[in-house]
């Protein structure tokens, strides 16, 4: 796990501000008695937790493999980043809109509004520096590709689930201050409860988003594309090798990948030569793509190959039909 530096320190960054502005709201919807600032002084109290399971994640899945996970643990981050998808739902969204839908029907007078808008600035403040910490590491790892197309392909979800989760910070920030400005202008209390049923719903919709792209990582994600050529050209360039017929893959981690060859070897090679291509090839694998953790070869001509390739597409149009 040598690549998660820039991630813990977008953690880190996430973890402090979270916890500083949690105590914060806590002490003013305490003081104002505001329902929505008790919902976002719970959100971030939540989020600071969410940073605590990443970092604990992290610190599992670095663990070597051993006898009963053979292939390493590092999976262990794709599950962590699950139970925390779960936790903005259930704790995050659940207890705003219970709080939001209680305030609403049995809505009470903010006591000091000038308090949380001085707590909502802080928390922007806080909160904006938060993002701006994980959007330039989640910019670093994009490239070219749009914002919504390089989450799916990522496979770090420690970087783009603390950046999800600024983002609803602050969105969550704007309609507090709408909500609380709203009932203090219109002598409407029940629109500050109103305020905390919007910041539920800005965190279910982060939620889904963050449980959906977590379960697939953890179901099992094949390495990109690019990554599936580059090791098919190094196994082709091998004298021994006639045809490389093809490349399974699957990430145990962000950066450990675990791949499958399919190669036709040349008729003349022994069985002897066969194992010293396949360790040449592992050498320079080794080398050039680090990344990639267990390699196993599978001797098999390109008619098989392509059989059973040709049954796998069929299952997976299936499955999209």
């Amino acid at each position: 796990m040598a690549g998660h530096g820039g991630s813990k320190k977008v953690i880190y960054a996430a973890l402090a501000g979270n916890l500083a502005i949690a105590l914060t709201k806590f002490g003013a919807a305490f003081l104002t008695g505001s329902s929505a600032m008790l919902s976002e002084g719970v959100h971030s109290l939540v989020d600071t937790g969410n940073g605590g399971l990443l970092l604990y994640g992290m610190h599992r899945a670095a663990r070597p493999a051993d006898r009963t996970h053979p292939l390493g643990h590092g999976r262990e981050l794709y599950f962590w980043s699950f139970i925390v998808a779960l936790l903005v739902f259930a704790l995050g969204a659940g207890v705003s809109f219970y709080e939001g839908v209680t305030h609403i029907m049995a809505p009470e007078p903010i006591a000091n509004a000038k308090v949380n808008y001085i707590v909502i600035a802080i928390s922007a403040l806080f909160e904006g520096a938060s993002w701006l910490v994980a959007l330039k590491e989640f910019r670093k790892s994009k490239g070219k590709l749009g914002w919504f197309a390089a989450i799916h392909r990522s496979k770090d979800p420690s970087v783009y689930t603390v950046l999800f989760e600024d983002s609803a910070a602050l969105l969550g920030l704007v309609v507090a201050f709408a909500g609380i400005l709203a009932a203090e202008l219109l002598d409407m209390p029940a629109l500050d409860g109103a305020a905390s049923v919007g910041i539920s719903l800005i965190l279910a919709a982060t939620a889904i988003f963050l449980t959906r792209e977590s379960k697939s990582l953890l179901m099992g994600e094949p390495a990109s594309p690019e990554v599936q050529r580059k090791v098919l050209a190094i196994a082709q360039e091998d004298p021994a090798v006639q045809q490389a017929n093809g490349i399974l893959t699957l990430h145990m981690g962000p950066e450990e990948i675990v791949a499958g060859l399919s190669i036709e070897f040349e008729d003349h090679v022994s069985a002897p030569e066969i194992e010293a291509c396949v360790e040449r090839i592992e050498a320079r694998l080794k080398k050039e793509m680090p990344e990639i953790i267990r390699l196993f070869v599978k001797p098999q001509t390109t008619g098989t190959w392509e059989k059973r390739r040709k049954v796998i597409e069929a299952a997976s149009g299936e499955e999209l039909a």
